[in-house]
């Protein structure tokens, strides 16, 4: 199911070559590996070549970062940039921000991919490593900047980026960082000195989820004639995910994740547990029981939570005990399983973690571990994105989610898989968007990104 609204939409396409991307965006596609565009990207890239804003909602693993970067660079190409050059100060046409360090340094890698070999010089900047290094990377010229919203503002102060020359402003995991505290930080880059008014540049949102409220909040950034793009169950779960729910006592997690990993053996399996001290802790047992383990969360050092990364896409370590800093964005390839230790505390972070799995066409299992004692509030939502997902519904958590006086708890504040706007001029849906060939795609504690 795909769904535009808005405006005059443009044409999906069905095929790269229909792209009209130049000759080094075509070589470092295909070197890529890419074969056919996901849905966001069919009906994503011809809006962004178009001109016109965009607002969307996407499931997680659904290659939303190529559909924004492949046109922006595209016309980049096309239009011109300034020669990257050292300078004390950096004007770049593209700015991207997204919630923490690896999502953005993620992005920046995938941007770097698509630009080898071009005129077009990203650069990344966040914070938790040296800020001298990032000044000096950024002075050596920059087209496309990519950062955390803090460190972006402290280089716009220190002088070192001017906003002028901005076509480009991507927000990814916009509700992220809108709806956990992120707002004033984005109201002072949009209101920068230079930064172009929302008219005279283009906004680009990307999210799993857009609940109403947070779309009417990012309107705000967004021209009046933005384009809504929703893909998939959006704020649900994808069907490529296998969902299982286990009954557990909180005293037997760590005997019933041990029995799970032992099956599973060398495949890359992702666990999330609800505070920094337990990933540690979690990690130092796994280990002890021979099962390579590493683990990442937010009082890590940077170089830490890459080595740690870098272990587990590796396959050194085939097990990594996360906190929710790893539940976002994070593009892991190959991540077979994902086990919820610890239930979050709302769906929106449910979905998102078992979406490190089961991406981009491929099948994926998660495992939550559901203790009566403290996840009944959950229940009636799990038994939503379960029904929705086309999974089998436990009865005992049937039972779990009617069995008090009110048991929804924090579900479903609103996805947000429609537009929030009153009047929707033109609204098309294309329900045989069928799976394409793989393509390119917090707890409180965890807010330090920098």
């Amino acid at each position: 199911m795909v769904e535009v609204s808005g405006d005059n939409p443009p044409q999906a396409l069905m095929s790269f070559e229909e792209a009209g991307l130049c000759e080094s965006l075509k070589r470092n596609v295909a070197k890529s590996g890419y074969v056919k565009p996901t849905p966001v990207q069919k009906h994503g890239i011809p809006i962004i070549a178009a001109g016109r804003d965009l607002m969307a909602c996407a499931q997680t693993g659904s290659g939303k970062t190529a559909a924004f970067l492949l046109p922006i660079l595209q016309q980049l190409m096309a239009n011109g940039v300034a020669a990257s050059q050292f300078s004390e100060l950096q004007e770049p046409e593209v700015i991207i921000v997204a919630p923490t360090r690896e999502l953005i340094n993620q992005i920046y890698l995938e941007a770097r991919k698509f630009a080898y070999g071009t005129c077009v010089r990203p650069v990344v900047v966040y914070g938790g490593v040296n800020t001298g290094y990032q000044v000096r990377d950024l002075c050596r010229g920059c087209n496309v900047l990519c950062g955390t919203p803090g460190r972006l503002l402290d280089m716009i102060n220190r002088g070192k980026v001017g906003l002028t020359k901005i076509r480009y402003f991507v927000l990814d995991e916009a509700d992220r960082m809108l709806d956990m505290g992120f707002e004033p930080d984005m109201r002072r880059l949009v209101g920068s000195p230079g930064m172009p008014a929302k008219e005279d540049r283009q906004t680009l949102m990307f999210s799993a989820t857009f609940p109403d409220d947070i779309q009417k909040l990012a309107a705000d950034f967004l021209r009046k004639d933005y384009l809504f793009l929703a893909v998939g169950i959006v704020g649900g779960a994808c069907t490529d995910v296998q969902q299982e729910l286990v009954e557990v006592t909180k005293l037997l997690k760590r005997q019933k994740l041990l029995e799970f990993l032992k099956v599973t053996g060398t495949e890359r399996t992702l666990v999330f547990v609800e505070t920094k001290r337990q990933a540690d802790f979690i990690a130092a047992f796994l280990c002890q029981e021979k099962i390579p383990t590493t683990s990442i969360h937010g009082d890590r050092e940077q170089r830490e939570r890459e080595r740690a990364l870098s272990d587990f896409r590796s396959g050194k370590c085939p097990v990594l005990v996360a906190t929710s800093v790893a539940a976002r964005g994070l593009d892991i390839p190959d991540v077979q399983h994902v086990i919820n230790f610890d239930l979050p505390n709302n769906i929106d972070e449910y979905v998102h973690r078992i979406g490190r799995t089961g991406r981009c066409g491929n099948i994926g299992r998660a495992v939550s571990f559901f203790d009566p004692d403290n996840d009944g509030q959950m229940a009636r939502s799990l038994i939503s994105i379960l029904s929705k997902a086309q999974q089998t519904v436990p009865s005992w958590l049937e039972e779990n989610a009617f069995s008090g006086p009110d048991s929804a708890g924090p579900s479903m504040r609103g996805f947000g898989a429609i537009d929030s706007r009153k009047v929707r001029p033109q609204s098309t849906s294309f329900q045989n968007d069928s799976k394409s060939q793989p393509s390119a795609q917090c707890d409180a504690e965890e807010e330090d990104w920098g």
